[in-house]
């Protein structure tokens, strides 16, 4: 008999209710909706669903924590040592929050620990660390004039996160708007909301007061635009679908005019010239930049553009890659490859591929299917596919598929393919292989992209500002350019004369 969450995780760690001002509360109305592991297709949990009069006690109850300063006026060094505390408790429940990843999502138990769980703790980390580092300024004005700088919580941020890395993305948006001082409603995406839930009892225990961290599960038509256009919250964070986020931008206009950071789609480019200084190692970064967590990532290298005196050879090379991608139980420490995050997205998929073909061009390798073996939906699993003879007029090359399937694209001339990479609406990401430093140099000066990687793909660090241009947004995620999502900067002037 095929195995349920409850099977390696008790009822009672499975939070399933709205948190707000410090406690766990059904929806004023007693709505849920089902939540769906999409690796079985069946239900792990009824959540509460939020509407408007629920985001409105939860904004209230940051909006009054905020007001009352514990929080917001409390010694940095105390701010600091509540954050890290909470980097120890999601340290020691990583097991049981990777196992609440992996069941409701679908992806591997193995990549829930290594990246999401691991990426989790030192975002916590990272800026519980920096906050005590940010200095203040003072301006060259004239004497005796002092004109001091400060940066400045704006009060209440909402932050609505995705289904891909449920963890791990929320804590990249909230930890920098709690580490400043602000209170923040967090409305996870109703296809993963379990993660939130549970770090919202963790932040509790940690130390966080009332009302400081609230979580508001529900659709995104409801709960999400209710803090969209709710005029007491002052900023909104957001990553997901470009469509969304422009949605956001509508909101802000229409209520209070708060400020918006919008991490939206991708559509990168990665590019590889005839002079690739390891063909082998940019074989095996490309693969990993579009297969990993089944191509549901932002960033993913989704389109690959070839220089065609190699691409016959990279191609080949890259076919024999796709066995590595093993589907398979979740659970399974032996899993290459989760599942779509729903059947429905991975019809999607498929709709792209079956589209793609229609329009000229050519599947060139797929790995092989999976009959879900053991009671799992392998209607979620879509495979690894290389999708060749693309030109970048179709959607498969414009449209962001959002799974595991590369568009591969031949150009003669490094001109074409930086001309290739930026057709585009989106400016996530986008990477050049080269051993000729001039090259990298133009490219990464031509490439229009909030991100430019050189011989390598989707690689970074919390350090390194994330975010993009052009459709893909505006606002940047990790790094201490974090903070200017979740702050102002004041000045005052003192006259001393």
């Amino acid at each position: 008999m095929m195995r349920t969450i409850s099977d390696y995780l008790p009822a009672e760690h499975v939070d399933h209710q709205l948190f707000i001002n410090g406690q766990f509360v059904d929806a004023a109305d007693q709505s849920q909706f089902d939540c769906i592991s999409p690796a079985t297709g069946k239900r792990l949990c009824q959540v509460s669903s939020a509407n408007e009069h629920d985001v409105d006690r939860a904004v209230k109850a940051a909006r009054d924590a905020f007001n009352s300063g514990a929080w917001r006026d409390a010694n940095v060094s105390h701010r600091k040592k509540i954050l890290l505390r909470l980097a120890q408790l999601v340290e020691s429940n990583a097991e049981k929050l990777a196992i609440i990843e992996t069941w409701d999502t679908g992806k591997p138990i193995r990549d829930s620990r290594a990246v999401d769980m691991a990426g989790s703790v030192q975002m916590v980390r990272w800026f519980a660390e920096s906050v005590d580092k940010l200095y203040d300024e003072i301006a060259p004005t004239d004497n005796p004039i002092v004109a001091q700088i400060r940066r400045t919580p704006l009060g209440v941020i909402a932050a609505v996160t995705p289904w891909n890395f449920p963890l791990l993305t929320a804590l990249t948006k909230i930890i920098p708007a709690l580490a400043v001082g602000n209170s923040v409603v967090l409305k996870p995406s109703e296809l993963s909301p379990l993660s939130a839930l549970y770090l919202a009892r963790l932040g509790a225990e940690a130390g966080l007061p009332d009302g400081v961290l609230n979580v508001v599960t529900g659709s995104g038509g409801q709960a999400g635009a209710a803090l969209g256009l709710h005029p007491d919250v002052d900023a909104l964070l957001f990553t997901g679908s470009t469509a969304t986020g422009k949605r956001f931008m509508q909101y802000s206009g229409a209520s209070n005019l708060k400020k918006i950071s919008l991490e939206c789609g991708g559509k990168s480019a990665n590019i590889v010239l005839d002079d690739c200084p390891d063909i082998d190692k940019a074989v095996q970064a490309t693969a990993n930049g579009i297969f990993f967590n089944a191509g549901q990532i932002c960033n993913a290298g989704s389109r690959l553009i070839l220089q065609r005196a190699i691409a016959e050879q990279f191609k080949l090379k890259l076919a024999a890659h796709l066995d590595n991608y093993k589907p398979g139980d979740p659970m399974d420490s032996a899993t290459t490859l989760g599942s779509m995050i729903s059947s429905g997205h991975a019809d999607k998929v498929r709709g792209h591929i079956r589209e793609a073909e229609q329009q000229g061009a050519r599947i060139y390798a797929q790995a092989r299917a999976w009959d879900g073996a053991g009671g799992f939906d392998a209607t979620a699993w879509v495979p690894p596919t290389l999708i060749d003879q693309v030109n970048n007029s179709m959607r498969i090359a414009q449209e962001e598929v959002f799974g595991p399937v590369l568009a591969i694209m031949e150009v003669d001339t490094v001109d074409e393919a930086l001309q290739t990479a930026n057709d585009s609406q989106y400016g996530l990401a986008a990477a050049i292989w080269t051993s000729d430093m001039r090259t990298a140099h133009r490219a990464q000066q031509t490439l229009h992209a909030g991100f430019v990687w050189v011989n390598s793909v989707r690689a970074g660090h919390i350090a390194t500002p994330f975010g993009g241009v052009k459709q893909s947004g505006f606002g940047r995620d990790k790094s201490l350019h974090a903070f200017d999502n979740v702050s102002y900067l004041k000045t005052t002037w003192y006259d001393y004369s």
